[in-house]
């Protein structure tokens, strides 16, 4: 489907003037928001989801002017011959004057007068950090990547814990890095008939999201509506893709010319979630299976932490049955 992208510039005439558009949307993707703009504002995100309207955007902006805010980055998007709006917005403001829970009853007045779907607002300097819970098997390369990141104080998430169904000597350099950091590790061991889902949801009931870094398991139906939040996953290929055991070899052998990662929602169809995010690298009859597979699991986990990035920064939305928008 042909999809419109429609800029905030198209609806200026219902903006208010008592702010400064200071910069379009694609300034800020993938950037994070930085407080050090001012001494006094911070800044916040805000996400909002409805049935299309005139005046969302006019009422919108004029509830962060009202307060003193000021809108650094508008992007907004309605798909062509489909009657949603979809809008992100990063704002600047003072948290004297726009106290944290004014902002939150501010935005669900709006919420409620357009009958949203979904209005999120996010202070990153006050609001904490979400909870997430990793798990994995085996390998382990995306769930380094993401301790070296989070530990970097690049991956805005509280990790509470690490669960996998292989055992980890307390030598090794995870172990280590775990119990350094004062990280959890569970053990769960799991087999064809029993895959110890409720143990798992047990320990995973008090985090906002899941992250499954590399899990060699299916997930049932029971366990993610026992969960009833988001589970993220990375797979090793543009979906759909080489499935069975070993997918970089079947490809390797293949001879592709490109392989790829993509990062989605989990959902009882496997590997069949909205796709969050997908990265892609040529590859040629130069690179023996080593090269293959380092490059293929280079882009997992790059793949892997920017959807998790975007996620915690509000740029993704559901969009129809099965899509996602990504601001």
């Amino acid at each position: 489907m042909m999809m419109m992208r429609r800029i905030i510039s198209e609806r200026a005439t219902c903006v208010s003037k008592n702010f400064v558009l200071r910069s379009s949307a694609s300034r800020f993707h993938g950037e994070s928001l930085d407080s050090s703009v001012s001494p006094v504002l911070i800044p916040g995100v805000h996400v909002f989801h409805c049935q299309d309207a005139v005046g969302i955007v006019a009422k919108l902006s004029d509830c962060i002017a009202a307060k003193g805010g000021n809108i650094l980055g508008y992007d907004v998007f309605v798909p062509e011959n489909n009657n949603v709006f979809y809008s992100r917005s990063e704002f600047i403001f003072d948290p004297v004057k726009w106290p944290r829970e004014q902002m939150s009853e501010d935005f669900q007045a709006i919420a409620q007068r357009f009958g949203a779907m979904n209005s999120v607002v996010r202070v990153p300097s006050i609001d904490p950090k979400y909870k997430i819970a990793l798990l994995l098997s085996k390998q382990d390369h995306c769930l380094v990547e993401m301790l070296h990141r989070w530990q970097d104080g690049k991956l805005p998430v509280d990790i509470t814990c690490v669960i996998s169904n292989h055992e980890r000597a307390s030598n090794t350099h995870v172990m280590r890095f775990l119990e350094r950091h004062g990280i959890p590790y569970h053990y769960v061991a799991t087999t064809k008939d029993n895959k110890r889902e409720d143990e798992i949801l047990d320990l995973v009931k008090d985090t906002d999201f899941l992250v499954l870094a590399r899990y060699m398991q299916i997930l049932s139906g029971k366990f993610l509506k026992g969960y009833g939040k988001d589970v993220i996953n990375i797979h090793h290929g543009l979906l759909p893709s080489f499935k069975g055991g070993y997918p970089a070899k079947q490809a390797f052998d293949a001879g592709v010319k490109l392989i790829g990662a993509t990062s989605h929602f989990v959902t009882e169809e496997l590997d069949a979630g909205p796709i969050i995010e997908q990265m892609v690298e040529s590859v040629s009859h130069r690179d023996n299976l080593r090269s293959f597979v380092q490059k293929s699991e280079d882009l997992e986990k790059k793949c892997l932490t920017k959807a998790i990035k975007s996620y915690c920064e509000l740029r993704v939305l559901p969009y129809g049955a099965n899509k996602t928008v990504v601001f």
